[in-house]
């Protein structure tokens, strides 16, 4: 198994893990696959998403393939990347599994860092404070 397996494997596998456990509670997670990192992402929109689906049991939102860097980058991307557009903070994407964690107000609130874990305890406490807010209102 390469290294970028054992990566996305742990990365997919717990993106779905935290979708399952919040999507009742209107958590949402978006997939964009990008190609801007050792061509990672080669495949059609179709062969991406059933790729992952098969292989990682991906079944949360995956989104046509973008660009997250450089002269071709996404609007998306601009937005998250620039705090002149986001009012957050600036960013660069460094690879393939940076989370950009948007509330629901729409605004970005938190960046973490492609290695980060989706079931870290810095991500799970930001999906848990929102879930509480959200239940607050209701």
């Amino acid at each position: 198994m390469k290294i970028k397996e054992v990566t996305s494997l742990g990365q997919y596998k717990g993106l779905q893990k935290l979708y399952d456990r919040y999507k009742d509670s209107g958590f949402v997670i978006v997939g964009f696959p990008a190609n801007d990192f050792f061509w990672q992402e080669p495949g059609s929109n179709k062969e991406i998403a059933a790729f992952c689906e098969k292989n990682y049991g991906v079944t949360f939102p995956m989104m046509s393939k973008i660009s997250v860097k450089g002269s071709e980058m996404h609007p998306l991307y601009q937005f998250l990347t620039q705090v002149r557009k986001n009012g957050h903070k600036s960013s660069t994407v460094s690879w393939n599994f940076q989370k950009y964690l948007i509330g629901t107000d729409g605004k970005l609130s938190k960046i973490i860092p492609p290695r980060t874990a989706p079931m870290s305890e810095e991500v799970i406490n930001w999906v848990e404070e929102g879930v509480m807010a959200v239940n607050e209102r209701l």
